[in-house]
């Protein structure tokens, strides 16, 4: 037995009551057209980011922390204009392009026990993505956001607060994550956390994050994620 299928053993150990997915780059593919877009708008004010550097500060983060990084690093205020304007541009972009992650459907289909959404996407965008990848009726009341929240991730306060509104402890949930700002999210949480390797972003993300991850358990299939919770149900 390697040394990450015994980690997964142990922590299956302790029974686990409520599984909080994160959305983008776990449940729907859409964090490649995130850089796209953002990057693409940034440039019309000639603000110029890498694809990197996208990884690096904003994946898995509020639009917020993405105003805050902007403005320290660049000293350009992004207002309400610039993200009405993006947030529009992304979800005409998601309207052609976006779908859900390869067979999380089935997963959704088969799971017994409780679960739901938190997510540092708006309500809007998050409800968008859910409707065009035909997710929704999955999370019907079980989508929390970063905007009910005092700190977005890295912070624990999303995934505390969506646990308490699933009425769950924080120490019988597991998170399926994608982003570093997520897991560590979870973990300051107090909350076992699994990543999920599987979006089209991770074929360059997963080398920036591999040490961050060298933990916890990884997963690339949702089919191996049925077979890893098969003991939960």
């Amino acid at each position: 037995m390697n040394k990450q299928a015994e980690n997964q053993n142990n922590e299956l150990a302790h029974p686990i009551k409520l599984v909080i997915f994160d959305c983008d780059g776990v449940l729907v593919d859409s964090e490649m057209i995130c850089v796209e877009v953002l990057i693409g708008e940034l440039k019309k004010i000639d603000v110029v980011i890498s694809v990197d550097y996208f990884y690096q500060h904003f994946l898995g983060r509020s639009f917020a922390h993405v105003k805050g990084t902007i403005l320290d690093s660049f000293n350009v205020v992004l207002g309400t204009d610039f993200e009405s304007n993006y947030q529009q541009r992304l979800l005409q972009v998601f309207e052609t392009r976006l779908q859900p992650t390869a067979d999380v459907r089935l997963v959704l289909e088969q799971l017994q026990i409780p679960y739901c959404v938190a997510t540092s996407s708006s309500v809007h965008r998050t409800k968008k993505a859910l409707e065009l990848t035909g997710l929704s009726d999955f999370f019907v009341a079980k989508v929390f956001t970063a905007s009910q929240v005092k700190n977005g991730k890295p912070a624990p306060d999303l995934f505390l607060f969506a646990a308490q509104k699933m009425g769950v402890k924080p120490d019988d949930c597991l998170v399926i994550e994608d982003s570093i700002a997520g897991i560590q999210a979870a973990q300051a949480a107090g909350m076992l956390v699994w990543q999920y390797l599987g979006g089209s972003h991770m074929t360059q993300e997963k080398d920036r994050c591999a040490e961050e991850r060298s933990s916890i358990t990884t997963f690339s299939h949702w089919q191996d994620f049925d077979k890893m919770t098969a003991s939960l149900q």
